[in-house]
């Protein structure tokens, strides 16, 4: 696959099969969109083209929103589309000054005139342009003269697997790993950089990982203990991790730490991947250390029941 970042060096394709959006979580549902995509250019000895958005257009259009959390960094939204055989990705930067692009100024600039596009697919719901005028029906009613065909994935298809990235976003905010893993088809997942605690874990016989995120806006699941797979190195470990203030020892910061199971590697520094596989329990304040250390040790045998099932 074959990425760039705006449309400047792109050049344009003989026969190219397009859909754009901001695709946060290529989800199951997104997932229907580019099987479709990839079907017609295989039929039509074409090449698949998805323009994304970034950063997303919330965050510039409505900067002293914190509220938005997303499912990925454009990193992993590019892998995660690499892996679905997608040919070329057009990261548009998204801008007030792009977001005043009317959608035939959008068409004519972009779909027809620097990419090529003779198919478009898109979901039920698509819109584009400045203030989101475009859609289905005026694609369709303009299609001709623009000279390229246009299909929409019906809405029965999209809410037949009913999915969306806010339903995603609302199971992870709830700690409902599980629901999260249907609906994405895959482990959410987080990367982040391994830094220095204060290896209080350590110290009670379970050594954990702080884990830094560079991403303020990546979402982080609900506070409490997980089940996971970590890769470092190249390998999957098992482990459990906690997200929270750590209220037994007074924390006052929001951290995420990770014991991974048989491990005594230095990963200081390193990067990982984090999957939740799925929820232990809520984050509690115990009577003492020792309380802990007797959940932790519960809580290793929970993990490993759902990691081994």
């Amino acid at each position: 696959m074959k990425i760039y970042h705006g449309i400047d060096d792109f050049k344009k394709l003989d026969f190219a099969v397009v859909t754009s959006g901001t695709f946060d979580g290529v989800h199951i549902g997104h997932q229907k969109i580019l099987e479709r995509l990839n079907e017609i250019a295989k039929k039509c000895n074409g090449e698949t083209v998805l323009i994304t958005f970034w950063p997303h257009p919330r965050l510039v259009l409505y900067p002293d929103d914190s509220n938005l959390k997303l499912l990925n960094t454009f990193e992993e939204k590019a892998e995660l589309l690499k892996n679905q055989g997608i040919d070329h990705l057009i990261r548009i930067p998204f801008t007030k000054e792009f977001s005043n692009l009317t959608s035939e100024e959008f068409i004519r600039q972009i779909l027809v005139d620097t990419i090529g596009t003779k198919k478009l697919v898109i979901g039920y719901d698509h819109r584009f342009g400045k203030n989101r005028e475009g859609g289905f029906e005026y694609l369709k009613a303009h299609s001709a003269e623009y000279g390229f065909e246009v299909e929409e994935i019906s809405r029965q298809d999209i809410d037949n697997v009913g999915v969306s990235s806010t339903k995603i976003r609302k199971a992870l905010l709830e700690g409902d790993a599980t629901t999260a893993t249907e609906l994405l088809g895959r482990p959410y997942s987080i990367n982040g950089r391994v830094v220095k605690g204060e290896k209080l874990g350590r110290i009670i016989g379970f050594p954990t990982a702080n884990i830094e995120l560079d991403f303020r806006h990546k979402l982080i699941p609900a506070d409490g203990s997980y089940a996971v797979k970590v890769m470092c190195n190249h390998n999957f470990y098992n482990g459990m991790l906690n997200i929270g203030y750590r209220p037994t020892v007074s924390g006052t910061r929001r951290t995420i730490e990770v014991n991974i199971f048989d491990f005594n590697q230095d990963i200081y520094g390193e990067n990982v991947l984090i999957n939740f596989i799925g929820r232990i329990r809520d984050e509690i304040k115990f009577e003492d250390i020792e309380a802990l250390k007797a959940q932790l040790k519960e809580d290793k045998l929970t993990a490993q029941k759902i990691l081994y099932k």
